[in-house]
Formats: C-alpha cells, structure tokens, sequence
C-alpha cells in the first residue's frame, strides 16, 4: 500500500528506495470504518492524511446544524483540517469516512522534521500545497460565480469517479443545491 504514496512523491521529487523507507517511517497506518471520524469539530488536529483507500468528506457546521461541504478525498489525496494542523488549534471542520478507509497519518512535528532534513520533502510539499490553494480557489470561485447546473457538469467532469461514490444527498450538499434540485440536473431529459 505504501507504493501508492512513494509513486505519488515520485511525480514531483525523486527520492531513494532508502530515502522513502526512512521517509515512510515516520508516517503511522489507521483504518477506519464507514461513518468514523479522522477529524471531528472541537478536538486537537493531530495528522495531515493520505488516503490509501476509501473516500472522506470534510465538512463545517454551522449554527443552525446546517451541514456545508468544503471537500472530498479520495485514495492518493491528503486531507486535514489545515488551520488546526498547522496552527495546533482546535479543528473547526468534521472530516469523515463515506467508505471503509485507509490512512497513512504524518505529524505535524514528522513533516517539519522531514522537510528540515530533505530539500526535496519540502518540496513535494510545497508543490502539493500550491495544487491544493489554486483548487480551492477554483471551488470558491465556482460557488461564487456559477449556477447549480455549471457546478454540477464541472464537478461530473472534473471528478467522474467520486460522481458514482458520493450518495446524493452528500453531493447536493457540496454543489450548495437542495437533493431535489440535484434530482433535476442528474435526470436525463
């Protein structure tokens, strides 16, 4: 499983057999079960996650219980609530299992002893890092400036696969349209 992460550093850095087995070293594997939580609301944000497999959303709560979805994960993607992984603050979002799922978990300490003793490490990060805000930048954007049916094409065409994973309501949820205004769209006409 641990392929998944080294063919992933692998297309922006080039690291040694050793130096990856080091690298993987400081990272710890979890499973979990459908509906489980990695990251829940109020509590410490201990790892930054790498999905091996499975698929998660990430999500905030707002006063009145409404449920706002920011994003998805699915395997070969990292996932955390960034603000209280980097800040060592309090999560502010949910993150949760849709499927079975496996992790490799990576401290905040690990990274920052990882990227102090690779230039290359830094890297890698700093370029997942960049993908990571011009993407949701782009999701902000398309909120801001498209309507519901724009949103949805995108999304079936920018991620086709989690199109057939995410139960419906979870995706109305994300495009911000009722499961009844995604009924309309998905319905063939």
């Amino acid at each position: 499983m641990s392929e998944i992460l080294k063919e992933q550093f692998l297309k922006i850095i080039r690291i040694s057999d050793e130096e990856f087995d080091y690298i993987l070293g400081h990272f710890s594997y979890k499973k979990f079960r459908k509906h489980q939580f990695l990251v829940q609301d109020g509590q410490d944000v201990m790892f930054d996650y790498f999905l091996l497999s499975g698929c998660v959303k990430s999500y905030y709560s707002d006063e009145n219980g409404k449920i706002h979805i920011l994003l998805f994960a699915v395997k070969d993607w990292w996932i955390t609530d960034y603000e209280g992984y980097y800040n060592q603050k309090k999560a502010i979002v949910n993150i949760d299992c849709i499927e079975d799922t496996e992790v490799l978990c990576l401290s905040n300490d690990n990274r920052e002893k990882l990227c102090r003793e690779f230039h290359q490490i830094e890297h890698f990060f700093r370029k997942k890092t960049n993908r990571r805000n011009v993407a949701l930048q782009n999701r902000i954007l398309s909120l801001l400036s498209s309507n519901a049916k724009e949103r949805y094409e995108k999304f079936i065409r920018e991620y086709p696969s989690l199109t057939q994973k995410l139960p419906k309501h979870i995706l109305a949820s994300y495009l911000g349209v009722t499961r009844e205004t995604l009924s309309r769209l998905y319905s063939p006409k």
